[in-house]
């Protein structure tokens, strides 16, 4: 049996639709509005969540990382800290985007980067926690999150398999809901970067985790390739507008690019259908006006034994005998008149070795 999640109500696994979650991460800008805006725009493309970060960061940096100067064209305050405060939301402001969201139908939750973010986000009753890349050697923070009870969606960017293993570990000592997603934790990542066998290894390794993939690259290609090979869960980027300011935006999908990629991931799940190789009725006419038939390839008296130069493929294949019976009927006899394009069938040839006896 395969793992499976269930994420407010929702199952997620091998026989369901795949899981999209459109990452907003801070492509707000801070700005409440615009987070509506966002959340508004990834359900009318159909995904099934969408997902947020979290940090306290005066006790997430250290306090000359906090009060680095931050001079970059991304910049929102003149030190790294003040920058990251512009793009936090406060209690009221994040009670309003997660009432946002309920209005919309679409499932909210949370990356926590510390273990107060946590506590914070727990407060809203979230059906899930995300565990970004650089945390997941965090293990008291994992452990933290484990303990709510929720399904923990862990990204592995920049881990190796040992990490990965003490991750899986800290969230199953407590908790039977896990996501297990590849990511490259480049931004962007490089398509020979992104190693995608890497979810078909983590479906061998951790078979109590849903496998997905945390898509850095750009465009939607890699993501269907790693659905295919049993990602059952797409994390993408999501902005309203590449162009804007921030880091995030520019390796991001737009609602249109996820809208396509919701709907390729819907067709490909389609598309690989059973496995079972069968002739669906849609095929039959054009099958057989493409198709051949064997007929006379000119006016052959009763009695011919019949040669290869006897016989003709012809278009369409609407009776008469397949090419795939031309062996048999080479050096039969003919047992009546044929005129040209006549179909040879069995009852009219004397089969080969039935005329040799």
């Amino acid at each position: 049996m395969t793992a499976q999640l269930y994420i407010e109500g929702r199952e997620v696994g091998d026989d369901t639709p795949c899981y999209v979650i459109a990452e907003i991460g801070c492509n707000h800008q801070g700005d409440v509005e615009t987070a509506f805006d966002m959340i508004r725009a990834a359900r009318q493309c159909g995904a099934d969540a969408v997902k947020f970060q979290k940090r306290d960061n005066r006790a997430l940096y250290t306090k000359s990382f906090y009060d680095r100067p931050y001079n970059h064209r991304n910049s929102y305050g003149a030190t790294y800290g003040l920058h990251r405060d512009a793009l936090e939301f406060d209690e009221k402001q994040f009670a309003d985007i997660v009432a946002c969201a309920k209005d919309e139908g679409i499932t909210l939750f949370s990356t926590p980067f510390d273990i107060a973010s946590a506590d914070f986000l727990e407060r809203f009753d979230p059906p899930a926690y995300k565990i970004a890349s650089g945390d997941v050697r965090s293990l008291p923070l994992i452990k933290h999150v484990a303990s709510f009870g929720k399904p923990v969606l862990v990204s592995t960017g920049g881990a190796e398999l040992a990490d990965v293993r003490l991750a899986v570990e800290t969230v199953l000592d407590s908790n039977s809901q896990l996501g297990l997603f590849q990511c490259t934790s480049g931004y962007p990542a490089a398509f020979d970067e992104l190693n995608l066998r890497v979810i078909e290894t983590y479906r061998n390794e951790f078979p109590d985790a849903v496998v997905g993939l945390s898509s850095h690259d750009n465009g939607i290609a890699m993501a269907l390739v790693g659905w295919m090979m049993g990602a059952r869960m797409i994390e993408k980027h999501f902005t309203l507008n590449r162009a804007l300011k921030g880091t995030d935006h520019a390796f991001s999908l737009e609602p249109e690019g996820l809208r396509k990629l919701i709907r390729d991931l819907g067709r490909a799940r389609s598309a690989v259908g059973d496995g079972v190789k069968k002739v669906y009725e849609s095929e039959r006419d054009p099958i057989i006006k493409m198709g051949k038939k064997l007929v006379a390839a000119r006016a052959l008296p009763a009695g011919t034994v019949l040669s290869a130069s006897d016989i003709a493929m012809k278009s369409p294949a609407d009776g008469g005998l397949s090419p795939q019976h031309f062996g048999k009927i080479v050096g039969g006899i003919l047992k009546r008149d044929l005129q040209e394009d006549d179909n040879f069938e069995f009852d009219v040839v004397q089969p080969q070795s039935i005329a040799a006896e």
